[in-house]
């Protein structure tokens, strides 16, 4: 068997832990102590956060998206092939050398979404996007540190906390929709959704499409005003 080969590395801002982007042939993982947070060829579940949460939101023709966590890049493209030429699509990245891999080793993996004119990438914490502006956003997926259990920084709890998605309910427009990724499912985090106001459904999805491991999506919708 081809051995794994360590290509990089890149320090998680706010922890003492680090991303290890690996490579055996033409497989990539990204890992952080030891866990692999995402594997190359299992990005199924990844790309069904995008599909779900696209299917779903009322956007207007022009529809503003919020993307936290750039991964290997499936989610973006994925949400890109749903949207329309007029659409918007806003990563933000913590890490900004997972942006430099996104560009160089892993751009080919995803058919290299960041190079559609339709995106535009942010390093910086995708906390920090969401309190910028109000009544701003269409639809914010995050895919995030492993979901409300993190692994790799505590700070992800004022993301997943009441808190952060109150924040997110502000942030999005009134129909908006909040799609949050996780690889287990959280009941606690179910019910801090539907503390914030938000209506929510949960779905299971597989690692691979239709096989793999099973993770959670949750699809989180701001109610529309009533005129």
């Amino acid at each position: 068997m081809i051995p794994w080969q360590l290509i990089d590395s890149a320090p998680v801002p706010g922890s003492d832990r680090e991303l290890r982007l690996y490579r055996r042939g033409g497989e990539f993982s990204i890992r952080v102590a030891g866990c692999e947070l995402m594997n190359s060829r299992m990005h199924g579940s990844e790309e069904a956060l995008a599909e779900h949460a696209c299917e779903r939101f009322a956007g207007p023709g022009a529809p503003r998206v919020l993307l936290g966590g750039l991964g290997m890049g499936y989610t973006a493209m994925a949400a890109l092939r749903m949207l329309g030429p007029d659409a918007r699509l806003v990563v933000a990245e913590l890490v900004p050398k997972v942006v430099a891999w996104n560009r160089n080793q892993l751009a080919s993996l995803a058919g290299n979404p960041l190079a559609d004119p339709r995106v535009t990438v942010r390093e910086a914490d995708v906390c920090q996007v969401i309190m910028e502006e109000k009544r701003a956003w269409d639809a914010i997926l995050l895919d995030v540190d492993n979901g409300p259990d993190g692994l790799t920084s505590r700070e992800n709890d004022r993301l997943y906390g009441v808190t952060g998605l109150t924040a997110a309910f502000c942030a999005l427009r009134p129909g908006g929709l909040l799609a949050v990724w996780s690889g287990a499912a959280a009941p606690a985090f179910t019910r801090r959704l539907r503390q914030t106001g938000f209506s929510v459904d949960e779905v299971t999805v597989r690692a691979r499409g239709v096989r793999g491991g099973r993770h959670i999506i949750w699809l989180a919708r701001r109610a529309a005003d009533k005129h």
